[in-house]
């Protein structure tokens, strides 16, 4: 056979396709991601965390609670997998494809290298690797919110697509890079006479820069992901101490703050609403009236008895 019965330029022809591929390469990326991820924590040594106590700096979180917040981004990524065989919706079809799409796959094979890198102790390539990696997520996220944004219409998209990218993305921005980079920077305690102090206005400005970021993202959009996501980094950054007392405070303030800013901003959308309600029912009720007028003066002019002419006036 020369060649197939299909017409390859065809856009749903080309959709089917990527489609097909993104079934096979994502899950054989997150299973290298996973599989590189645990290798380098559990039987490599020094591990990962082992290598992230050696180079502590002043924004460096519990490895516990980091490792429970990839292990969420993991099961979200299984979750996308099993959406990518089993979608039916054009719609969501569609996200799965134009959103995440390569992107992803990319993305866990980065993260991947990047595992092997750090373990090595190799800080500038894994550096490179994590700003790579923040770039792909963060491209994937931003066609995701401009061009597929979640709906209640398709609450599996919202599950399963946007809230594991949100994740991933918040862990790289607010954690992973800014830690390789001060590693990289020389910006480390020395292990030998750590000094807890040191560096600690580098690190209040990353935490404060970043937590601002999520602050206005979770104000804006009213995107508990991101809330939920920042919380969860901020409470690793300060669940392990010792900490600057800058560093400590900031992030102990924006555990709070990031969501009763969600509440705060959605009960005011909501008060919002319930003042405009009053005047859009006086004004339906003042439209009604002056309708039900008119209607009250026809049945009048219609029920009135008829009266009595009087001839001598009519008639001289």
């Amino acid at each position: 056979m020369d060649s197939l019965p299909l017409d390859m330029s065809h856009p749903a022809v080309r959709e089917y396709l990527s489609l097909i591929r993104l079934q096979v390469l994502t899950p054989l990326s997150l299973l290298i991601n996973i599989a590189s991820v645990i290798v380098c924590q559990a039987v490599v040594n020094p591990s990962i965390s082992k290598v992230s106590k050696q180079h502590q700096t002043t924004i460096s979180p519990h490895p516990s609670v980091v490792a429970v917040y990839v292990m969420a981004i993991f099961a979200g990524q299984i979750g996308y997998c099993c959406l990518l065989v089993v979608a039916k919706k054009p719609e969501t079809k569609k996200t799965l494809i134009k959103g995440p799409g390569f992107s992803l796959v990319l993305a866990n094979w980065v993260m991947a290298i990047w595992a092997i890198t750090w373990i090595m102790q190799w800080f500038l390539a894994a550096t490179i690797l994590q700003g790579l990696l923040l770039l792909l997520l963060l491209y994937s996220n931003i066609v995701l919110l401009v061009y597929h944004p979640p709906t209640s219409e398709r609450p599996f998209d919202t599950m399963l697509i946007h809230a594991p990218m949100r994740f991933f993305l918040v862990l790289q921005l607010a954690l992973m890079f800014p830690l390789s980079l001060f590693v990289t920077l020389g910006l480390a305690q020395n292990p030998s006479s750590p000094d807890y102090n040191v560096h600690q206005w580098a690190g209040f400005g990353v935490v404060l820069g970043t937590n601002l970021l999520g602050l206005i993202v979770v104000m804006v959009r009213r995107d508990i992901v991101w809330c939920v996501a920042a919380v969860w980094t901020c409470v690793s950054i300060w669940s392990l101490r010792p900490k600057p007392a800058p560093v400590y405070v900031t992030v102990l303030v924006f555990t709070a703050l990031h969501p009763l800013a969600l509440v705060l901003q959605g009960r005011g959308i909501a008060l919002l609403g319930d003042e405009e309600q009053p005047r859009v029912n006086s004004h339906r009720s003042g439209a009604n009236g002056s309708g039900n007028g008119g209607d009250s003066n026809e049945i009048q002019r219609e029920t009135r008895p008829p009266r009595e002419v009087d001839e001598q006036a009519v008639w001289g």
